[in-house]
């Protein structure tokens, strides 16, 4: 059973996420997804568990946004 490696790239988050490599950038660049950049030619990469630590915080943020902002159909006439 091959291992899953410990760091991924850009393109390897945003295939997880379903977003575009240019939004996980962003992430990375507002300091909202922790990387680091390595290399000579300064290629990010993004440790699988602050990947996971980042989809955990991003369930309690939803959490919180839906328990201040309840959905209420609106009433049938």
């Amino acid at each position: 059973m091959a291992q899953e490696p410990r760091f991924l790239t850009l393109t390897d988050v945003a295939e997880i996420l379903n977003i575009s490599t240019s939004q996980t950038y962003a992430l990375v660049r507002n300091n909202e997804l922790e990387a680091i950049k390595i290399g000579g030619r300064g290629q990010w990469r993004v440790e699988r568990d602050k990947l996971e630590a980042y989809i955990a915080r991003m369930y309690e943020q939803t959490r919180a946004f839906i328990a201040e902002h309840p959905f209420v159909e609106a009433d049938a006439d």
